[in-house]
């Protein structure tokens, strides 16, 4: 191509060098020249981006490098001195219509609606971009200066800028000058423009910008093209705004540029081609004889041909200023979008004219920008990069390249973002198929493992890429042979297939689930992985000689793809983002279960004869009936393949007691037994055949135990297995015809009293006698039974329970687990849930457990779940590593059964300790399960919850001081377990402090209690023996309120007053605790200044007179009224709240009254007045008002919590005489009452708001202090 004249305007100030090259053609009746440069800008607005940033973003490039398309700059070109613009025809030096001559105040002189138009046109999209192009075309040739200007004007709207070019300043000022004004001008309020504003109307106007652009160049690449005023111009002014710091600018005609060249190349490329064109035909006049040679028409081609060379020369000057001006300097700039425009327009210009651009000149841009900080611009480059390498004639082009960046591509594969990382295994995907040997062993081994990805899409693209580089089947050439030999070409291609993927699977050892594996191909090789009846084939194939690995691998593989035919869903884990099946995918769907079924029916009955002895097939191989259309039986008239089928699946029970075939097995009938089939009654036929000769073989077997206990080994096995297929089909079947209950509580009975019944039979009986009374109750349901069948039923369920406790203190762990299972689940189905959405008449049924069975599930729990961690500093193998989490998983799954029952009120709450006082000791294994039940049982009661945590610590606490004694307990490692316990504790109350403000001030209430509940003896000064305690209440302490930790040590200051202490220095845990609770500010809670002045003066004014009754009053610990304070510690509130003015109380008015929350345990049905309780306020105390209501028992046990106290709208506001406070009960005794705290009408306005806030449980239609009783509907929705 030939070389590229340089921009007629350097970039900027900012670049090194500034070289100007004309890129108008010369005019033989003018001059004129445009300015040498567009100085960098600064705007006024500091928000705008620096400059610095986008010269060293990325890479630095030297902005004066040579351009790949100039070879030499030419010498001594004029630069025009004037803005008058070049015309072809002469222009009368007159004033144009509607421009005015005089500028006001640097605003715009005219109002030239047609910029406007423009832009409103391009915006709107609605009218053909050809004809609005055409429009202003016209425009041009009747004024081209107006025209001009409407052009730039539109240019400008569209970077958001509310300015205009006038006439006189496009005459007078130069280009940078025009900058500097119109970003004066600029508005960057909201720092949004037209091509990233939201909304509907601006949606569509980047690509109807571009399409502008593009249609503009393809309108006048025959005629204004070539006029070198216009696109010269154009170009400077973009190349200026293209250096603005102005986001809007520089993104704008970033943007207009690269689409301009865009445009521009695709000009060159034809222009190019008529060249080509013009020579060929040029050359082949010469040769012609003189005589035949024309020379008019050599005349005619040579002319064309130096016409169209100054054509291209005019592009190449324009290219090369639009690519040295702009592309040089945007492609590191700041703003990903940028970086992301230059980067895609850069692949469109390799693609297009690949001649010129497609060198390795230019391919580093793109390789230096595949490590580009922003996904955006990386993922451009991989696309144009894909683009190139899709074209086979354009890979010699990019060896270079390949062998230079080529490591990089492979390491995007690995790419944070899912997108990137997608598109790079694409790209390599394009790669391995379009080259030969460039990606190595090594670099395809690094995609493999990605077949295994979570998201569906990675997966998919990199099992594309396995398909592609080891799956797929050499090239099938076929040199006839007829149909014949092509169905052989294509068994062998199918087969092949199958081997490779086998093979990868097994050798690889990548995953231990092929689901994930086909998943993966199904994209690619789907119709590959439907061959079902080749694979079903290659399995009954005998000479094949296939290992029992290999035989494994193919049927999981079969069921696999079986499945996600049937179902279109991934495995389970993987991610899609799709939310349903279209019409399409629905009936493609219906299709594959038909074609599924007519392959593989016939063929199932023969995989179960030959797989049938071998559990780890044949239980995969039972699972396809899930997956057929089974009406094919009926239709298609296949019913001697359903009794070869039945006579199979009853083989297949008779030979096996592992429960994954078993419950196979039963699933495979229930699929079968349908009442909808018209082949129901022969497969009802065969099971009441196989439970019929079951139940003889286990009656037959369990009389001979019962009436002696000497049975040898394998009386016994033939026992515990035909219980143990009876289980398994009790499970998805009801037996309950056959009356197995009383035979396995015999059984059961037995074992209890004697302890001389097998323990392989015990857990198939403790199975049986469960699923019989569910499927019992299951009857009950669905029809309406008698009142004496409901207690016939419950007296059987709870003599069941009782020897199921029984079991809890057997010697075999594995049959302790068992009982307590089915324990868990009889307690929750007979708890009192199961009355609810209509099912009142099962009450009968409702059964509560008693306290021994309460306790002996605890006891079960602390030996079976929270078990001390073993000696892992040995080594263990990686099967012992896997037992290891089965336990862990089995372990949880208990724990997770107790909680149940703890949180449905099966067993009482305080149960929960057991628990809890585990949280920070087996945080790593079942800190999720403990935080869930916590964060439940506060949600169901706060105030109780709270209790429960402070009755673990002093367990604990407890437990510690029998085994170490009172002597340096605050030192030891169990202790300072305990602290990380309690802090743990407190942080589980959350941000909210106004609703965990009274049970807070209890729970340190009840710990000061504890911790001076055993006094030292008479006349000694010795410590009391749990008064370290308070060393763990001291991490609650940050949860109290500011003004009640003064309160909470008046408190304490009560208790120290009946121990007497020795001279010396104080106890060393009352140190801590009292410095815990100091008056300092607490950052955590609202700030008291935001607060109601009349609130702090009402604190004050009772806490003063709190004061003045203490000191007049009996100074003896037991008075209720004496509560003083440590005189070592300060007590600033007295100073703060008492100076507040009575005015600032007034100041409250009605409005500020908060409405009752409609979901507290306030909500009022009937409006009572209020009842005053004290001494009225002249006698010297405070006026308190309780709002007490008369409240039902019902309502008593639902609003057992602190309540959420609402002021109803009909009371009187404080501000009018009648001020409203709230006591709330903090230091509530036995014999004393500590009436001190007082609540503001605010304060109860923020606790209303925090109870209705989205945090709370009031999400799932709850209040967090509503209830201590949950129903069933409460607890599914939290499941949900």
């Amino acid at each position: 191509m030939p070389t590229l004249r340089s921009s007629l305007r350097p970039h900027s100030s900012s670049s090194p060098s500034s070289e100007s090259s004309p890129l108008q053609k010369a005019q033989s009746d003018t001059q004129g020249s445009l300015s040498t440069s567009v100085h960098s800008i600064n705007p006024p607005s500091e928000e705008r981006d620096s400059e610095q940033a986008s010269e060293g973003d990325l890479y630095s490039v030297s902005s004066d490098e040579e351009s790949d398309f100039e070879d030499s700059l030419q010498p001594n070109v004029k630069k025009r001195t004037a803005k008058q613009p070049l015309r072809i025809t002469p222009m009368p030096k007159h004033r144009k219509k509607g421009f005015q001559t005089d500028c006001c105040n640097g605003q715009r002189e005219a109002e030239p609606s047609s910029a406007n138009d423009l832009f409103d046109a391009v915006k709107a999209a609605k009218s053909d971009m050809q004809s609005l192009v055409d429009e202003w075309l016209d425009n041009y040739k009747q004024d081209e200066s107006k025209g001009f200007l409407e052009l730039i004007n539109f240019f400008v709207r569209s970077c958001g800028c509310k300015g205009m070019v006038t006439p006189a300043m496009f005459k007078k000022m130069s280009n940078s000058e025009i900058i500097q004004h119109l970003t004066e001008q600029f508005n960057e309020d909201s720092g949004e423009y037209p091509l990233t504003a939201p909304g509907p109307s601006w949606k569509k106007f980047q690509g109807s910008f571009c399409e502008f652009i593009k249609t503009l160049v393809y309108q006048c690449q025959y005629s204004l093209l070539y006029d070198s005023f216009p696109m010269d111009e154009l170009i400077s002014l973009l190349t200026g705004f293209s250096d603005s710091q102005v986001r809007a600018f520089r993104h704008t005609s970033t943007l207009a540029a690269m689409k301009l060249m865009t445009s521009l190349v695709k000009v060159a490329l034809q222009l190019s081609l008529h060249r080509d064109n013009n020579q060929r035909q040029y050359e082949a006049e010469r040769n012609k004889r003189p005589e035949q040679r024309a020379s008019e028409r050599l005349e005619s081609l040579q002319k064309k041909r130096k016409e169209l060379h100054e054509h291209q020369e005019e592009i190449e000057g324009m290219m090369n200023a639009i690519f040295r001006g702009v592309f040089i300097h945007r492609y590191r700039d700041i703003l990903p979008e940028i970086r992301a425009i230059c980067m895609e327009e850069l692949g469109c210009w390799m693609q297009t004219y690949s001649t010129s651009f497609l060198t390795d000149s230019y391919l580093k841009y793109i390789g230096w920008t595949l490590h580009d900080k922003q996904g955006e611009v990386r993922l451009k480059c991989l696309k144009a990069l894909k683009e190139l390498y899709s074209n086979r004639e354009l890979i010699a082009r990019l060896e270079l390249f390949t062998s230079r960046f080529k490591d990089r591509m492979v390491a995007m594969a690995m790419d944070k973002e899912y997108d990137v990382a997608v598109e790079a295994i694409r790209l390599l995907t394009v790669i391995l198929k379009n080259t030969v040997g460039v990606l190595t062993t090594a670099d395809c081994e690094i995609i493999y493992p990605i077949v295994y990805a979570s998201s569906r899409v990675l997966s998919s693209a990199a099992g594309e890429f396995l398909y592609w580089r080891l799956l797929c089947p050499e090239d099938e050439a076929r040199t006839g042979g007829g149909r014949e030999q092509e169905r052989h070409w294509s068994l062998h291609a199918q087969r092949n297939f199958f081997y490779l993927l086998t093979a990868f699977f097994v050798e690889s050892e990548l995953h231990e689930h092929a689901a994930y594996l086909v998943d993966s191909l199904w994209d690619c090789a789907g119709f590959r992985l439907k061959d079902w009846e080749n694979l079903a084939g290659m399995l009954l194939e005998k000479k094949l000689n296939l290992s029992s690995v290999q035989e494994r691998t193919l049927i999981e593989i079969l069921v696999s793809s079986a499945r996600q035919a049937a179902e279109v869903q991934p495995p389970v884990g993987r991610v899609t983002g799709k939310k349903g099946l279209t019409a399409k995918e629905r009936k493609l769907q219906a299709n594959d279960k038909v074609k599924l079924a007519e392959q593989l029916i016939p063929l199932l009955p023969q995989l179960l004869t030959k797989f049938s002895a071998d559990a780890e097939k044949v239980a995969p191989l039972l699972q396809l009936l899930d997956y057929f259309d089974l009406s094919i039986f009926c239709t298609g008239r296949l019913e001697k393949h359903l009794e070869l089928l039945l006579q199979q699946l009853q083989e297949v029970v008779m030979k096996h007691s592992d429960p994954a075939v078993l419950e196979a097995s039963a699933h495979a009938l229930h699929v079968l037994c349908k009442p909808e089939f018209t082949f129901f009654t022969r497969v009802d036929f065969t099971r009441s055949q196989l439970m019929e000769l079951l139940t003889d073989h286990f009656k037959q077997d369990l009389n001979e135990l019962l009436q002696t206990s000497l049975l040898d080994e394998d009386e016994i096995y033939s026992l515990a297995t035909t219980m143990k297929r009876l289980s398994a089909f009790y499970t998805a079947h009801d037996l309950t015809r056959w009356e197995l209950y009383e035979p396995c509580y015999r059984l059961l009975q037995k074992a209890v009293d004697t302890g001389e019944v097998p323990r392989q039979v015990v857990q198939p009986a403790l199975t049986l006698g469960y699923f019989s009374i569910l499927w019992t109750l299951a009857h009950f349901v669905e029809s309406a039974a008698s009142k004496n069948q409901l207690l016939s039923l419950k007296d059987r369920m709870v003599a069941f329970c009782e020897l199921c406790q029984s079991c809890l203190s057997d010697v075999d762990p594995k049959i302790q687990e068992k009982a307590f299972i089915v324990l868990s689940d009889l307690l929750i189905i007979f708890s009192p849930q199961m009355i609810v959405e209509g099912r009142e008449f099962l009450r009968p049924l409702v059964f509560f457990p008693e306290t021994a069975l309460q306790s002996e599930l605890a006891s079960f729990l602390m030996d079976h779940v929270f078990l001390q961690p073993e000696d892992t500093s040995s080594g263990h193998s990686y099967f012992e590593d896997d037992e290891q989490i089965e336990q862990l998983h089995h372990r949880r799954r208990l724990l997770s059964g107790f909680c149940k029952l703890l949180l449905y009120g099966v067993l009482e709450l305080d149960a929960a300790s057991d628990v809890f006082k585990h949280y920070h000791k087996f945080y790593q294994d079942y800190g999720d399960i403990i935080k869930e039940t916590l964060t439940r049982a506060r949600q169901i009661d706060r105030s109780h919850c709270s209790r429960i945590l402070l009755l673990s610590l002093k367990q604990l606490y407890t437990e510690l001081l029998q085994e170490q004694g009172p002597q340096g307990l605050s030192e030891q490692p169990a202790f300072m377990e305990m602290r990380d316990l309690a802090r743990r504790f407190a942080l589980s109350f959350g941000p909210h402090q106004i609703q965990n403000r009274y049970v807070v001030v209890k729970l340190h209430k009840e710990g000061i209690k504890f911790s001076f509940s055993e006094l030292p003896p008479a006349g000694s000064s010795g410590e009391p023996p749990n008064l370290a305690f308070l060393e763990l209440l001291s991490e609650f302490s940050p949860r109290l309120f500011h003004q009640d930790k003064p309160l909470v040590l008046s408190y304490l200051d009560k208790y120290l007053q009946q121990v007497s202490q020795a001279p010396g220095p104080p106890w060393g845990p009352v140190t801590t605790y009292c410095h815990s609770l100091s008056p300092v500010e607490n950052p955590a809670e609202p700030s008291p200044q935001n607060r109601l002045q009349s609130e702090k003066s009402h604190i004050g004014g009772s806490y003063q007179h709190q004061k003045e009754d203490s000191s007049s009053s009996s100074s003896s610990p037991s008075s209720s009224s004496s509560s003083p304070s440590l005189p070592s510690l300060p007590s600033p509130q007295e100073e703060s709240v008492s100076s507040t003015s009575s005015s600032q109380e007034e100041s409250l008015q009605l409005s500020s009254i908060p409405p009752t929350p409609t979901l507290t345990s306030t909500v009022l049905r009937n409006r009572q007045p209020l009842r005053v309780v004290g001494k009225k306020e002249e006698e010297g105390s405070s006026l308190e008002l309780v709002y007490r209501l008369p409240i039902s028992r019902s309502q008593r046990n639902r609003h057992s919590g602190a309540l959420h106290l609402g002021v109803p709208p009909d009371l009187p506001s404080p501000g009018h005489g009648s001020p409203l406070t709230c006591s709330l009960r903090l230091m509530e005794e036995d014999e004393e009452e500590l009436r001190i705290l007082n609540e503001s009408s605010e304060e109860w306005q923020e606790a209303d708001q925090e109870a209705g806030s989205p945090s709370s449980l009031s999400e799932h239609g709850l209040d967090l202090l509503d209830t201590t009783e949950l129903s069933i509907d409460d607890i599914r929705t939290w499941k949900r």
